[in-house]
């Protein structure tokens, strides 16, 4: 959140007005992550798509992230258009999925796949560019508003893994089409955020970011500590289910790391701590979560071990977020997420690549490495802890 002295001075009525349709929309957004994430590579082998096709098409989201997304993020600033950006977005995703459910065809499916991620991946860092205009605008806090889309996650993958036994699998798109229309119709409602005129050096200033050492310590570290969750996402139901725990079990493990995730939203506005403290908090913890389950721990310690995922992924978020608020000038926001978002696509499709070589080998032994990852994510932060500190920029801009 922003120092008290940069906080506007707008009513409480004013405030919720924003927050609360951009909450709404948070669910929306990460409750179409929650069904797509588990089941649509279901869908896919229902539809009778074979492995090498489903490693293809499940591989087109994270390469849109570094290619197409900060080129829409980009499209978006220049428009000073957020809102208009997010709605455009959201509606073009829900006809994207809707002709995805209609191939069944590898070559079809990969084609309206592709189309559809190119739109669906910016829709985070644009909602994330234009709540943090909202922050800084209203005095808001970015957890509170961020946590209902943990929430939602949890209740899109619970919701999406009882439909399983209900209706065939064929049909599981409808469902993750009906959760992005959804999202479309809410996205309606955020509200908007007045215009103000572009900064003439709107354009250098956004391009100059890259060039600045601790806008790019920011991203690069933030990026290494949430890369080094990829052994998890890739491996952690296999190793599990191999070492015969149930998928009851696995299930309650995954909502631990996500309830404490959203434990650590709630209780943000709380701490203190400047934001890049958070960053290396959250880096330490994840050394000691992949150092600990590097050692194939009971479902006891494991279960207490899944509930640090609050501080390595959630601490690491809110921090990461807080530092951007801080140190990224309004009218490049959107810019800046779609930079971190492409940072950060770069760096977790390397750590899988890496993580599959390593666990095909080493099994476990994958988690050294991801603490190492960690480790160097936490050291960056540390060491550009006095150039991305309390350095706050002009006003936040244009969004709306």
């Amino acid at each position: 959140m922003p120092p008290e002295s940069q906080i506007p001075i707008v009513s409480r009525k004013t405030s919720s007005r924003f927050a609360r349709p951009l909450a709404l929309f948070y669910g929306t957004l990460f409750g179409l992550t929650g069904t797509h994430l588990p089941f649509f590579p279901v869908w896919l082998k229902a539809v009778g798509i074979d492995a090498s096709w489903i490693g293809i098409i499940s591989a087109v989201p994270a390469v849109t992230r570094f290619t197409v997304l900060p080129f829409v993020t980009a499209l978006a600033e220049r428009r000073q258009s957020l809102r208009g950006a997010i709605i455009a977005t959201a509606f073009a995703a829900a006809i994207g999925f809707s002709i995805v459910g209609t191939q069944h065809r590898p070559l079809l499916v990969f084609l309206a796949y592709a189309a559809t991620a190119c739109v669906w991946t910016p829709m985070v860092p644009l909602t994330d560019a234009y709540a943090l205009h909202g922050v800084a605008r209203y005095g808001l806090n970015y957890g509170p508003l961020r946590l209902w889309g943990s929430a939602a996650f949890v209740v899109g993958a619970l919701a999406c893994g009882l439909l399983v036994d209900v209706i065939a699998a064929r049909e599981l798109i409808w469902v993750i089409t009906s959760v992005a229309g959804l999202g479309a119709i809410v996205s309606l409602g955020l509200a908007r955020l007045d215009q103000t005129g572009k900064t003439p050096a709107a354009h250098h200033r956004a391009t100059a970011l890259l060039r600045e050492p601790g806008f790019l310590a920011i991203i690069v570290s933030a990026s290494l500590i949430q890369g080094s969750h990829a052994a998890y996402y890739t491996f952690a139901s296999i190793t599990w289910q191999g070492a015969g725990l149930g998928g009851l079990t696995i299930a309650g493990l995954w909502v631990l790391g996500v309830v404490a995730e959203i434990v650590v939203f709630a209780l943000s506005p709380r701490f203190t701590l400047n934001p890049s403290a958070l960053v290396v908090i959250g880096g330490l913890s994840a050394v000691v979560r992949w150092l600990i389950t590097a050692q194939e721990p009971s479902v006891a310690v494991l279960s207490a071990v899944q509930l640090a995922h609050g501080l390595t992924y959630g601490l690491t978020q809110v921090g990461t977020m807080g530092l951007l608020v801080r140190h990224v000038p309004g009218h490049v926001m959107a810019r800046g997420q779609g930079y971190f978002a492409a940072c950060g696509g770069i760096v977790t499709s390397a750590a899988s690549i890496l993580s599959g070589a390593v666990y095909a080998r080493h099994g476990q032994g994958v988690y050294y490495v991801m603490a190492a990852m960690a480790a160097s994510g936490a050291v960056l932060m540390w060491l550009a802890r006095h150039r991305v500190g309390d350095h706050h920029p002009h006003s936040a801009g244009s969004g709306g």
